[in-house]
């Protein structure tokens, strides 16, 4: 079955992270990709160790559900390729650093003069204005936006994610922009610009840290893996390793006491309410890990959850993968023969696809080509 952006053409301009990511997830929708590369590849394909048949996992893990082709754009016969592609394509997503894609007349206005119709995303790091020249890595965005501080025990260094958490997370705000924008062009018949950046979208996304300072004039400080409102929200030790328990509210933490066989703890005005056990936290911390030692972490899983309490093992990624293959989610997806990451949405309807492995550079340059012109030969004939 076709899925849910079935005939939608997206024109991809963008390389390393957010915008493939974004993309991917347009053509895991049924949307037609088209990768447009250099003649030697994006920079994620270098990305290596470790790699699967000499390709990087790194490109393999945002590249599904694409067409490659390679096009030089100081070449002006590839350049009239792309400008055709634009002219074409429903949805132009780009992330070169602001100014640098004008250069190739490949700007908003230069596409919506020949696409007035075209969706045009734009990601960029720090915005159009005042940041227009620096870079965008998402590790300068993990250390400028404040999250690097507050990662890490706070007597160490700070910290980044064990992921390109900023990246992700603007090519999932700039796919949700490209939908809105397509709906919209539904109504009124005319594309739109659509920027975002990974600043914004990193200040967006630590939620209640930046409301911390924005709304309430705090500035949160590094906490390990403790969490500035909630207690216990923590890995904690039992018996033989440690487990995530978390009591998100007075009822589970009074579901909790019971099963750690310490009932009267919940009757405590020390630790009865969430702003109580905020503020006792380091009294209570022992007490439940004077009960949580008497069995081991698989113990506790098990009963807890039983229970209907939040709590979870501390895995490596195998382990996640595993716990998510032992709950039926199915988390590995074969796209073209490659394994991947399935997509976590589902649709009663118009499935997830995974129809292509991310491709080849210039895996599909002759029939993209091909297709261009005969789209052309259309458009001269109407």
């Amino acid at each position: 079955m076709s899925g849910p952006l079935d005939g939608i053409v997206v024109a991809d301009f963008s390389r390393i992270v957010a915008g493939p990511y974004c993309t991917m997830l347009l053509g895991d929708l049924g949307a037609d990709v088209i990768k447009v590369e250099g003649p030697h590849g994006e920079d994620t394909r270098a990305f290596m160790p470790p790699a699967r048949d000499g390709v990087s996992t790194y490109y393999l893990s945002i590249n599904r559900n694409k067409r490659s082709i390679a096009l030089d754009l100081a070449d002006p016969a590839d350049l009239a390729v792309a400008h055709e592609l634009s002219a074409r394509a429903d949805v132009f997503v780009h992330n070169f650093k602001p100014g640098g894609i004008e250069r190739f007349a490949l700007g908003y206005s230069d596409v919506a003069a020949r696409n007035p119709g075209s969706i045009y995303c734009a990601i960029s790091g720090f915005g159009t204005r005042a940041g227009a020249a620096l870079p965008g890595y998402d590790l300068v965005v993990q250390a400028a936006s404040g999250l690097m501080h507050l990662t890490g025990d706070p007597a160490g260094p700070p910290q980044r994610a064990g992921i390109a958490a900023f990246d992700v997370m603007t090519g999932l705000h700039a796919a949700i922009g490209i939908l809105a924008a397509l709906n919209e062009r539904e109504r009124s018949g005319r594309g739109q610009l659509v920027e975002t950046n990974l600043l914004s979208a990193a200040l967006s996304s630590m939620i209640n840290q930046t409301s911390a300072y924005v709304a309430g004039g705090v500035v949160p400080q590094p906490m390990g893996n403790g969490h500035l409102s909630l207690f216990p929200y923590d890995p904690m030790a039992t018996g033989d390793g440690d487990l995530v328990v978390i009591a998100g509210n007075n009822a589970q933490f009074r579901v909790l006491c019971a099963e750690l066989g310490v009932p009267g703890l919940a009757d405590d005005p020390r630790f009865a309410t969430v702003s109580a056990r905020n503020a006792h936290r380091e009294e209570l911390r022992p007490l439940l890990l004077a009960e949580l030692k008497r069995k081991s972490a698989a113990e506790w899983f098990a009963q807890l959850t039983k229970a209907g309490l939040p709590c979870g093992p501390i895995n490596d990624v195998r382990g996640g993968v595993e716990f998510a293959e032992e709950l039926g989610l199915e988390p590995v997806a074969m796209a073209g023969g490659v394994p991947t990451v399935r997509n976590p949405l589902a649709f009663s309807r118009t499935p997830v696809r995974y129809d292509y492995a991310p491709p080849p550079v210039d895996g599909s340059g002759a029939e993209i080509r091909e297709w261009l012109r005969a789209r052309a030969g259309e458009a001269d004939h109407a």
